[in-house]
């Protein structure tokens, strides 16, 4: 009996291993599909955009960001200040924030002298899962076909960004 019981202690951390499947962690969705999500946007005047309505045959910047974000703050003072850098891109700046909290952040760096900038509110943050997001602000670079070119998360500096866009 009690080498029955011994085998049985033995076998059961294999039994245990049995039961276990080793799945692959899935890729975050923008990695799987390599184009700019097709969510509903909320421009500051209330109209609803989508990828559709974004220029064809550009670059294309999406920065990730949130209104109370001092990262964010600080890139978006870096970029405005070098705007000539980003003068072939279309920058679509989205935040998971209301649209009302995005238009104080809007108005107060005058995102309306900047044509080439759209900044747009999607508050269900479909925008985050999408992006696998953890940390502000989320940059992603598209290229001319608005396929997927290169990707960062938290704290980036605009030297490190800037290969990737034109």
């Amino acid at each position: 009996m009690r080498y029955l019981m011994l085998l049985c202690l033995c076998a059961f951390p294999f039994l245990l291993q049995a039961q276990k499947t080793n799945t692959p962690p899935t890729e975050a969705p923008y990695l799987q599909y390599k184009v700019i999500p097709a969510f509903p946007l909320t421009l500051p005047d209330g109209h609803i955009i989508t990828k559709n309505d974004l220029r064809k045959n550009i670059p294309t910047l999406v920065f990730i960001f949130s209104v109370e974000c001092d990262h964010c703050k600080q890139l978006t003072e870096e970029m405005l200040k070098n705007m000539d850098k980003f003068k072939k891109t279309q920058i679509l700046m989205i935040t998971p924030f209301k649209p009302d909290q995005m238009k104080e952040y809007y108005d107060h760096y005058k995102i309306k002298n900047y044509p080439n900038i759209i900044m747009a509110s999607e508050p269900t943050r479909q925008i985050m899962y999408f992006y696998n997001m953890h940390y502000f602000p989320g940059l992603y670079v598209y290229n001319k076909k608005q396929t997927l070119v290169k990707g960062f998360e938290g704290t980036t500096k605009l030297e490190q960004l800037l290969p990737y866009i034109n």
